[in-house]
């Protein structure tokens, strides 16, 4: 996508991010939470940057698929060629228990493959983002874009990803979701500490995941747990243009798709660059 589009949803995810801030630092915030119909929690943060960021991407000619906007029938998503995937505060439930491992997701979608990633950890203060052509990054230490910023200055203090050196030292490094340990992914791991002499486990809340393969921080991160595409689309694109890729845990050379018409994941492993079990 052009270098100004991906900027434009940089922008957007950072103050998205700022938005978020806002209610998670004020003491006597109200998180309003509510209740979705499949029972997972919506709050004030989730709605606000929300707006942020559709009042940024609606400058675009892209549809957008969000996780708090209204439902789309398959019927009119089927005729997206490209679109946004959008979620608004990845780990909700994080950020209730103000854990900090939160995120916003931003994604660019074409033919259903998630070409280009904007992630943003609002506490942290750190920034992911990808395109296929310049590959994967991260920024450490970013608030908020100055109104001259350009992609060539973003870049220019950003980290290319995976990391050079080798983060994980001897022991085979599995990441789980810190919300959804099943009996699944326990059997999992258990087949690794079969194979490796030295396995350990790493937890992180939301995309957070994600970014530690495309890192190079982990070998592998099962997801044996119901996902939906705006949890994993950003994350996926960071890590296939950091070299890695997510596939599908039943067919494990098809990697996740996007814009389907159950917007529900299969179970996926992702793995990082030069990484197949």
């Amino acid at each position: 996508m052009e270098k100004e589009e991906l900027m434009l949803a940089i922008r957007a995810a950072i103050e998205a991010g700022a938005a978020i801030m806002k209610v998670y630092t004020d003491p006597d915030a109200d998180f309003e939470i509510e209740r979705k119909a499949d029972n997972s929690p919506l709050t004030i943060a989730d709605k606000r940057s929300n707006e942020v960021i559709m009042s940024h991407l609606s400058a675009l000619p892209y549809p957008v698929l969000s996780e708090e906007g209204k439902a789309i029938p398959a019927e009119e998503r089927r005729n997206w060629k490209a679109l946004w995937v959008v979620d608004p505060l990845d780990g909700t439930k994080e950020f209730i228990k103000r854990n900090g491992e939160f995120t916003v997701n931003i994604a660019f979608v074409n033919e259903g493959k998630p070409e280009a990633g904007v992630i943003y950890i609002p506490v942290k203060e750190e920034l992911y983002f990808a395109d296929g052509e310049p590959g994967a990054y991260k920024v450490e230490h970013i608030r908020a874009l100055d109104a001259n910023e350009t992609f060539e200055s973003l870049l220019a203090r950003a980290h290319r990803l995976p990391y050079s050196a080798d983060v994980s030292g001897d022991a085979f490094i599995i990441v789980a979701s810190r919300s959804h340990l099943n009996a699944e992914t326990e059997s999992f791991i258990a087949d690794m500490e079969r194979k490796y002499p030295k396995v350990e486990t790493v937890s992180r809340g939301s995309s957070l995941k994600l970014c530690l393969i495309a890192e190079g921080k982990a070998d592998v991160y099962p997801r044996f747990a119901p996902t939906m595409e705006w949890d994993t689309a950003a994350g996926h694109a960071i890590v296939r243009a950091s070299g890695g890729e997510v596939y599908q845990a039943e067919h494990p050379d098809t990697p996740l798709l996007y814009n389907k018409e159950d917007l529900l994941n299969p179970w996926f492993i992702a793995y990082p660059k030069k990484r197949r079990l």
